[in-house]
């Protein structure tokens, strides 16, 4: 039976309303999308900064770091951000004193972060970084005294995170410097400063191989391990680790540095 043209016109208006009438309710129901929260004028200011010290320009990107920092002194990635403007600034530096100064500033930013995040790995390495970088201006004294404090950093570093590269990275660092230490400079500075620690440059290929095996794109990596089969006298590994590490993409702010220390290492292979 056919439905009259009122009728059906009807069952079709019926319809439509009841459609439109459960969109709408489905509408009213539905919570709308959270709204992203406002950045605060120390986030701000740390986004701004973030731009420098991407381009590796220091001073610039403390310019805005520190009024941040004076906004929201507790914030801990502001004060590994500081950390590491302050590490780089020391390496530009020309005399010892004043990296030895600009170094203590971002060891001293670095431990705050450290005390405000025990179980943050990346605030827990930021010291053991900077005494690193900071061995190399520093009397023989100095440098007994801080070899602890590198080791102590880095094993809270990775207690927290054992996949952290960087913190692999120092420690393979840490091994390879004593190892390469003679034996009559360390009776010398035992005398006279106190005990060194004894390790071997196979434990340092152990953390820079760990290293790479979570991160193969930092060259690195790759350098310090070959520089370090180099110190073991083992040519072969040390070549291929050497070429494999020059011929990365410069990246990171010391990356450079290392490959002139990479290249310099590759000549001297017999």
């Amino acid at each position: 039976m056919r439905l009259s043209s009122t009728l059906a016109a009807a069952l079709i208006v019926i319809v439509l309303t009841c459609g439109l009438a459960h969109a709408q309710t489905a509408n009213a129901i539905t919570p709308p999308p959270p709204e992203t929260p406002a950045k605060t004028p120390a986030e701000l200011l740390m986004d701004k900064g973030d731009v420098f010290d991407e381009k590796f320009q220091a001073n610039r990107a403390l310019n805005y770091y520190l009024q941040a920092l004076a906004l929201e002194p507790k914030n801990v990635p502001l004060l590994l951000r500081i950390a590491r403007q302050y590490r780089y600034l020391m390496a530009e530096a020309r005399g010892n004193e004043d990296k030895i100064k600009l170094g203590n500033t971002a060891l001293g930013y670095g431990q705050r972060a450290a005390a405000l995040a025990p179980n943050n790995s990346e605030a827990q390495l930021s010291p053991a970084i900077t005494y690193g970088k900071m061995l190399p201006f520093q009397g023989s004294k100095a440098q007994v005294e801080a070899t602890p404090h590198i080791k102590e950093a880095v094993d809270k570093a990775l207690r927290l995170n054992p996949d952290n590269d960087n913190a692999w990275h120092v420690l393979g660092r840490w091994h390879q410097v004593l190892a390469g230490i003679g034996a009559v400079k360390r009776t010398l500075g035992s005398l006279i400063y106190g005990k060194l620690p004894v390790t071997t440059n196979e434990a340092a290929v152990a953390c820079f191989e760990r290293a790479i095996a979570i991160n193969p794109r930092r060259l690195r990596h790759h350098i310090e391990l070959g520089r370090t089969y180099a110190q073991m006298g083992r040519t072969k590994e040390a070549r291929q680790a050497l070429q494999r590490g020059l011929a990365m993409p410069e990246k990171e702010y010391d990356d450079r540095e290392l490959k002139a220390k990479g290249r310099e290492a590759l000549a001297k292979l017999p």
